[in-house]
C-alpha cells in the first residue's frame, strides 16, 4: 500500500485531505509543520507528498527545497497544496523539485486522481492494481476504489468484477462467469448472475455503466461513453 504524507497546518483541511487519500486505499501520514514533515520524510519514507506552502515554522517551499537535497528523500514525489495561484510561485516550487502544483480552493477527487497519475509514473503504486473507467482493484487486498472512494463489495461481487476488469475489455459469457465465480456448485442460476452485477452497478454508482451487458452473450468492462461533446 502506497504511503501518502500529507503537511498542512490549516485541520480542517488536514482531515478533509486525509480523509479522502485514506478512502482512495492509500496509507496516510499527517503532519502540521514543516519541521515534523521533514523528521517524517526521513524516517518514514513515503511514497508521495502533498504539502502546502504556508506552514508556521518552515514554508513549504524550503521544506521541499530540504528534502530535494537530502538521501532518500530526494527521490520523492511531492505535490504542492497552496492559497498561492500567481505564475511566479508556481514556477518557484517546480523550480526547487515539485511534482505538481494544486491551488486552494481544490476538489478532493482531483487531488487523489492526480495522486494516483504521479504514483503510477513513478511506480509507487502497487503493481497488482486493476484499472478500468474509474474504477481501481487491488486483488491481493481485494479491495475496490471507485471514483476516488473505497467500495465495500461482497466476495461473490468483487470476485465478479476481478473477473469481468481481468479480461481487459473482452466480454465474458455468462457460463463462463458462472464458472469462475460460482464454480457451479450450490444452486447459482443465470438469476444469480444478474442479481450480483446489478448489485455490483449500483454500489460502483457513476462508475456502475462501465460493467456492459452484452445481450445474448455475457457482460464485459467498457470505458464509458464520452458526454463532452
Amino acid at each position: 500500500m502506497a504511503r501518502v504524507l500529507i503537511v498542512d497546518d490549516d485541520p480542517d483541511i488536514l482531515r478533509l485531505v486525509s480523509y479522502n487519500i485514506g478512502q482512495a486505499g492509500f496509507e496516510v501520514i499527517a503532519a502540521s509543520t514543516g519541521r515534523k514533515a521533514l523528521e517524517i520524510a526521513q524516517k518514514q519514507h513515503p511514497d508521495l507528498i502533498i504539502l502546502d506552502v504556508m506552514l508556521p515554522d518552515v514554508d513549504g517551499m524550503e521544506v521541499c527545497r530540504t528534502l530535494r537535497q537530502q538521501y532518500p528523500s530526494r527521490r520523492i514525489p511531492i505535490i504542492m497544496l497552496t492559497a498561492r495561484g500567481d505564475e511566479i510561485d508556481r514556477v518557484v516550487g517546480f523550480e526547487l523539485g515539485a511534482d505538481d502544483y494544486v491551488a486552494k480552493p481544490f476538489s478532493p477527487r482531483e487531488l487523489v486522481l492526480r495522486v494516483k497519475s504521479i504514483l503510477r509514473r513513478s511506480g509507487g503504486e502497487p503493481s497488482d492494481v486493476l484499472h478500468a473507467a474509474n474504477v481501481d482493484i487491488y486483488p491481493e487486498r481485494r479491495q475496490c476504489i471507485a471514483a476516488g472512494a473505497a467500495v465495500a463489495l461482497t466476495v461473490k461481487e468483487f470476485d465478479l468484477l476481478y473477473e469481468l476488469m481481468k479480461a481487459g475489455g473482452n466480454v465474458l459469457t455468462r457460463d463462463t462467469l458462472m464458472d469462475r465465480v460460482w464454480g457451479y456448485h450450490g444452486d447459482a442460476t443465470s438469476r444469480t448472475l444478474d442479481t450480483h452485477v446489478r448489485r455490483l452497478r449500483d454500489k460502483l454508482g457513476e462508475a456502475g455503466s462501465c460493467v456492459e451487458t452484452v445481450r445474448g452473450v455475457g457482460y464485459r468492462i467498457s470505458e464509458p461513453p464520452d458526454l463532452t461533446d
